[in-house]
This record gives C-alpha cells, sequence and structure tokens, in this order.
C-alpha cells in the first residue's frame, strides 16, 4: 500500500489544478520536504486545507509528480487503473481491428490520466514503459489491471530511469505470458518492422512517426534519391524504397545502426545492396557530401532532442538551424526536407521560427508542404499541450 500525505499547493497554482493541469512541480507546491519516498500518494489541497486533487510523487525529467484524480475519495488501486487501461483500450479500438497495422499505443502517460506511464501493443504482445521511480511504485496493481483488461501473448516492460546510474532489479524485460520470437515482426501500413521486446531500451522503431513514414512512402519517395540521417534502424528509409526511391542513405553514427538497418529491408525484401548505410556522424556526412558534390531529392531530420559524440554536441533548442542549414545545401532544387523534432521544451511556432532563420541565412526560399503532430493512439489531454511534442515539418526547397 503506497504512502500518502498531504500538500499544500501555492494559491496562484490551483487554478491551473482546478482546470485539470495535470503535472505537479516543484515550485507549485509549498512543502515538498514533507515527502521522501517516490510514489507516495499527495493529496494536493489550497491554503484552507480544501481539497483540490490526488496525485503521486515521481521525479521526471519534467517535474515532480503526476495528478491521477480530481476525487478526494477515490481510492488509487487496482481497479482504479483497470477502468483508466480500459477506457485507453476503447479509444483505440479501431487500431486493434486494422490488419494492416499491428503496432501502436495503448495507453500515452498524461493524455490516458496516469503521467509517467506509456503501454505500446505489439502483434498481441503488451509493453509497458515506466518513466520514474515513482509510477514504478505502482508496479504490482498496474500489471495486475493490465492482465484483467486485455487478452495478450505475453506482457513485457522496461525502465526509462535509473537510480545511482543503475535499474532497481536486474531481471529482464519479460513479465508474464510467453515470451515472443526475436526478433517480433509486426506491421505497419503494410510494412514489416522487426521489433526487440528484451533487448535494451529501444525496440526498434518509433511509433509516433507512423503517419509521417506513410506520407513518405506514398507522396513523396517515388523516383527520388533520399537521405535519412540519424537513422536508426532505418524505418524511414525502408518506407522510401517501399515508396520506390530509386536509392536510399541511411546515416547513423551507432555501429549498430548498420545490422539493424539491413534487418529492416531484408524483412520487407528490399536489395540491400541497392541501398547505402553509413556508420558516421552526420554533421561529419554533410561535409563529405559537400566536398563530393553529393545532393539528394529528400531529406530527413530526425535528430534526438540531445546528443553528444567525440567532436559534436547536439541540442534541437539551439542547433536546429544549423542543421537545417547543412542539409539545406545538400537538397537539390525542388526537393524536400522533412524536419522533425520529438523537444518539447518549444512550440510547432518556434519550429517554424527555426525553418525561416535558417532559409533567410543561406538566401534560400521555401514552402511549407504540411506538417505533423503525434497520431491518434498518442493521446494528449487539451490543458497539457506541451505533451503534443511530435514536430514534423515537409519543407520544399523553392530556391
Amino acid at each position: 500500500m503506497n504512502k500518502e500525505i498531504n500538500l499544500t499547493i501555492k494559491p496562484r497554482y490551483i487554478k491551473a489544478y482546478h482546470d485539470g493541469y495535470p503535472l505537479i512541480t516543484k515550485e507549485s507546491i509549498v512543502d515538498w520536504n514533507r515527502v521522501s519516498d517516490e510514489g507516495t500518494i499527495v493529496n494536493l489541497l489550497d491554503d484552507r486545507k480544501k481539497f483540490i486533487v490526488k496525485g503521486y510523487y515521481g521525479k521526471q525529467n519534467k517535474g515532480y509528480g503526476w495528478v491521477l484524480t480530481s476525487k478526494k475519495d477515490e481510492n488509487i488501486d487496482v481497479s482504479y487503473f483497470i477502468r483508466k487501461i480500459k477506457s485507453a483500450i476503447k479509444y483505440r479500438e479501431d487500431f486493434y481491428s486494422n490488419k494492416n497495422t499491428t503496432v501502436f499505443r495503448v495507453f500515452n502517460g498524461e493524455g490516458d490520466g496516469i503521467g509517467g506511464l506509456t503501454i505500446d501493443y505489439f502483434n498481441g504482445f503488451y509493453l509497458v514503459t515506466w518513466y520514474s521511480i515513482g509510477i514504478y511504485a505502482f508496479k504490482e496493481d498496474i500489471l495486475e489491471a493490465l492482465r484483467r483488461s486485455v487478452e495478450y501473448k505475453g506482457i513485457y516492460q522496461k525502465k526509462r530511469f535509473d537510480t545511482k546510474g543503475q535499474y532497481l532489479d536486474d531481471a529482464d524485460d519479460f513479465v508474464c505470458g510467453n515470451r515472443a520470437e526475436s526478433p517480433l515482426i509486426v506491421k505497419e501500413n503494410r510494412a514489416n518492422f522487426a521489433i526487440y521486446l528484451d533487448d535494451g531500451a529501444m525496440v526498434g522503431v518509433f511509433l509516433d512517426q507512423r503517419e509521417v513514414r506513410k506520407t513518405i512512402r506514398d507522396k513523396y519517395a517515388k523516383g527520388k534519391t533520399v537521405l535519412n540521417t540519424f537513422s536508426y534502424t532505418g524505418a524511414f528509409s525502408v518506407f522510401a524504397a517501399l515508396g520506390a526511391a530509386t536509392k536510399t542513405t541511411s546515416v547513423d553514427l551507432a555501429n549498430r545502426s548498420r545490422s539493424k538497418t539491413q534487418e529492416q529491408f531484408s524483412i520487407n525484401n528490399i536489395d540491400v545492396e541497392s541501398q547505402d548505410i553509413i556508420v558516421e556522424d552526420v554533421f561529419n556526412y554533410f561535409k563529405y557530401a559537400v566536398r563530393k558534390k553529393l545532393s539528394f531529392d529528400l531529406v530527413v531530420l530526425d535528430p534526438p532532442s540531445f546528443a553528444r559524440s567525440k567532436k559534436h554536441t547536439f541540442s534541437a533548442a539551439k542547433d536546429y538551424v544549423k542543421l537545417l542549414k547543412e542539409a539545406i545545401q545538400i537538397t537539390n532544387k525542388g526537393g524536400v526536407i522533412v524536419a522533425s523534432t520529438n523537444a518539447s521544451n518549444f512550440d510547432m511556432q518556434k519550429f517554424r521560427d527555426f525553418i525561416s532563420k535558417a532559409f533567410k541565412e543561406l538566401n534560400g526560399e521555401y514552402s511549407i508542404e504540411e506538417t505533423f503532430s503525434l497520431p491518434k493512439d498518442f493521446r494528449v489531454m487539451d490543458k497539457f499541450r506541451e505533451g503534443d511534442y511530435l514536430k514534423v515539418v515537409f519543407i520544399r526547397k523553392v530556391g
């Protein structure tokens, strides 16, 4: 049973929590020093001791915890989690019946009422991801609620937090049911992906880019040369190749990106030898491309929010303009740059400003073809637009 404690909200934050704001921040609470253990249930009261909301204490990079309910007497137990999970599943009913796509998000953190928790579906298998020690403290109740709410082949988990540099325990990621084949082959818009549910923090594909990949395949790839930077396992390259691109070039610094990308090509019956897979720092590759006078019809930019290599440190908020300028110089006139970021510390308008600045500094002209944010299964709260972190812009290089 999780401990429960009363805390006091500073007056200027009361209305926001009353109106449904879900993130509990350090600066919004008068007496955080009264709480020591993550996973503690916190009743947030106003300065007259009137109940406002109930949540839990769990540190993430975003804040100190999440609101769970506005009902004073609601117990945070198995029944509570069952209600939340079943509501999330109902919202995504149409995904379960789609035979062309067998992988999607089932539960998206605060968008479905429980910040710090996500659940993904992989062709009958479920993957639970914990983003703080605080939400992990509810592990047994949440896993029991999931078991009672869905039919499953197997359940896995991943802990995206650490304590003193180490996970809380050294058990593997398998929870119950049957173990998945490794790799597990799933479908996204008829294409195949090799997924690893029990091999480190990542599974092999970022699910939030589903609509972007489909758009590249169906509208932009045919007859084009494609450069996919920060390519990871080559998912964008796979969809470009399936869309009849003349050639794809995938560039990523990680050594394992080569074998992982080759695997994704192979399970989609794409000739690996006809594609280029390069293990290199992306910024070094840009310099190489300029030196060799290489250019492309379609350039995909999907960097991490923050990355560090031996020679370069990249922060999306500080360095995206520079990244865009590098890409613009090796994009053919009339070509398209797919600029993407999952950085949550700036919005789409700021991202558009980055694009404008990059072209202006190069005296170039551009038009915006279309934009994307998170797909339906990545549910976002109206009261927490910061949760809609994905920003993707298809930019046409006019001149």
